[in-house]
């Protein structure tokens, strides 16, 4: 199994890709979420040239933020830069399409345009929008096509799944895999305890709380009534209810999602006190390992650890000093 560290495009974005490389983590994907970060093809490009050998992704690239041209050209950009270590996961976008206040992409369009990038990386005279395109770079201004990068799925219901077995390389997911892949990446956030250390610490919620805050957002975009019944989910939801008008509600719900506990987050939190039900690894040492030890059992082939909160580099160390006897 191998071990990979996720890293939202931003200030800190080069630093802790050459510590990951430096670590022996095996590859370090970007997120990519245009309302949330910087943008992930400039922060690629500087850990492409400012790394040697670490392995890079996309986690998960988003088909409406960009023209597909754009991406292909993007592509061809960073295999140039680091031949042989790029890998693309794509998605249907929930939250870099809910915080602009849009639903995910359909798998339809979600498809049509993964089949529409692959043809382009290939060379290929591709319709899009009812025309013909070509990628038609000069040798001087880009690689030469065919251009051979592995391209992902990120997939949880039968038909993505089904799809994914069809056109894609690998998936990736929030949990082991559901189904058998070859290269299979297991998504998972939290933070190594120190010993003793209580799982309701500060230090912890700001380590782990924006992606448990998760289930808020994604409680309150499915129905706000639910927050009613667990813990914190009240308090929560008065806090965002007082901070925009429903019309702009969506910006509060996902403010630092995925990277920082927002106020509400927090709130919330304090509400729910010893109650918390940590779904991320908030464990010590010792189970972490485990736990990573059964994922690569159920067929995860790459471990992708997404660190959170303003100790990064440190929540890096960590996670690799507890799991990372496991790679291969």
């Amino acid at each position: 199994m191998k071990i990979s560290l996720g890293i939202p495009p931003g200030p800190q974005a080069l630093e802790l890709a050459q510590r990951a490389e430096a670590l022996g983590y095996d590859r370090v994907w970007l997120y990519d979420s245009a309302a949330l970060y910087e943008d992930i093809w400039i922060h690629m490009a500087r850990i492409a040239e400012g790394t040697q050998r670490i392995g890079l992704g996309t986690a998960v690239l988003v088909p409406n933020l960009r023209h597909v041209m754009t991406t292909a050209s993007a592509i061809a950009t960073i295999e140039r830069l680091s031949p042989g270590r790029l890998a693309c996961g794509f998605g249907t976008g929930y939250t870099a399409r809910m915080v602009l206040g849009q639903r995910p992409l359909t798998w339809k369009a979600t498809r049509e345009y993964f089949e529409q990038l692959r043809g382009l990386l290939r060379g290929d005279v591709v319709e899009i929008d009812g025309r013909p395109c070509q990628m038609i770079h000069r040798p001087e201004l880009a690689i030469e096509r065919p251009i051979d990068v592995p391209l992902l799925l990120s997939a949880f219901g039968p038909k993505g799944l089904a799809i994914t077995h069809e056109i894609a390389d690998g998936w990736l997911g929030a949990s082991a895999p559901p189904e058998k892949f070859d290269w299979a990446v297991h998504l998972v956030n939290g933070t190594v305890l120190a010993p003793g250390e209580s799982p309701n610490a500060p230090r912890v919620i700001d380590a782990a709380g924006a992606w448990q805050a998760g289930a808020f957002h994604f409680m309150w975009e499915q129905n706000p009534a639910i927050l009613a019944g667990i813990p914190g989910g009240p308090e929560w939801l008065k806090q965002i209810e007082s901070e925009r008008p429903e019309a702009e509600r969506h910006l509060a719900v996902h403010a630092g999602h995925c990277t920082h506990p927002s106020e509400a987050d927090r709130i919330g939190f304090k509400a729910a006190g010893d109650e918390i039900a940590w779904h991320g690894w908030v464990g010590e040492a010792d189970d972490l390992l485990a736990r990573a030890k059964e994922s690569q059992a159920a067929g995860t082939t790459e471990l992708l650890y997404t660190p959170a909160g303003d100790e990064l580099i440190l929540q890096a160390e960590t996670f690799y000093a507890a799991v990372g006897s496991l790679q291969s």
